[in-house]
């Protein structure tokens, strides 16, 4: 089973090189490929080194996603954020989970890394927000090439196009959801208001919910992806 690991990237230079030094140790049928959505510091010439594909595209992270996805050559498509370090094991359990045919998609654990109050609660919270069937890019999403293609893939939109892929996907089979966990960077919310971070992060997702368009709400994001 080869698996196609889509890293998308925006001036990750501080970032994406450990992120990469992760994936290439990975045991297991692979093929990495970066996607820049036009870096200005050094994020393609440290992504470009031997056994990994660099592609660039414009600004916006669904948008390059599906770019990279459409070139991908793999069974098995692995969207991985440029500031996460995957479980050594990680190949193996997506294929452990794939095995069963009944399941078309999947994500990982997730622990926030650092030891500050952000880090922690956001540590502590995400468990729920998978009991509750809700998942992020930052987790780690995986699914069949063959799925990925039936539903569309990711849509060009500014936020949320996680979760509109997600609602796509719950309607092919079953989506696993990996007790093995990545770490990611806990970055964008450190020195800031954790309970209003968390009471806008709400207040969006709520919209969205009730049908608002995420390229609408990503005004209000203050960390806009642009998708056009």
């Amino acid at each position: 089973m080869l698996i196609s690991i889509v890293v998308p990237a925006l001036n990750e230079g501080s970032q994406i090189g450990t992120t990469l030094d992760a994936l290439a140790r990975l045991a297991g049928e692979k093929e990495i490929i970066v996607v820049d959505g036009g870096s200005e510091d050094r994020t393609i010439e440290i992504a470009s080194r031997p056994g990994i594909r660099t592609l660039c595209c414009e600004r916006g992270r669904g948008h390059q996603m599906h770019a990279a996805a459409l070139t991908a050559t793999g069974d098995v498509l692995w969207f991985v954020h440029a500031d996460t370090i995957p479980p050594v094991n990680a190949l193996e359990r997506i294929e452990n989970a794939l095995r069963n045919p009944g399941i078309s998609a999947g994500n990982f654990g997730l622990t926030f890394e650092g030891a500050s109050r952000a880090a922690r609660l956001l540590t502590t919270v995400y468990p729920l927000l998978r009991f509750l069937g809700l998942c992020y890019g930052d987790s780690g999403i995986f699914v069949r090439r063959s799925v990925y293609q039936r539903v569309g893939g990711f849509r060009r939109l500014a936020l949320f196009e996680d979760l509109d892929l997600l609602r796509r996907l719950r309607r092919q089979g079953r989506f696993a959801r990996l007790e093995c966990r990545i770490i990611t960077s806990s970055r964008r919310f450190e020195n800031r208001n954790f309970a209003a971070m968390w009471l806008h992060w709400t207040t969006l997702q709520i919209l969205y919910w009730l049908g608002c368009p995420p390229n609408w709400l990503a005004r209000w994001y203050g960390h806009t992806r642009r998708a056009d």
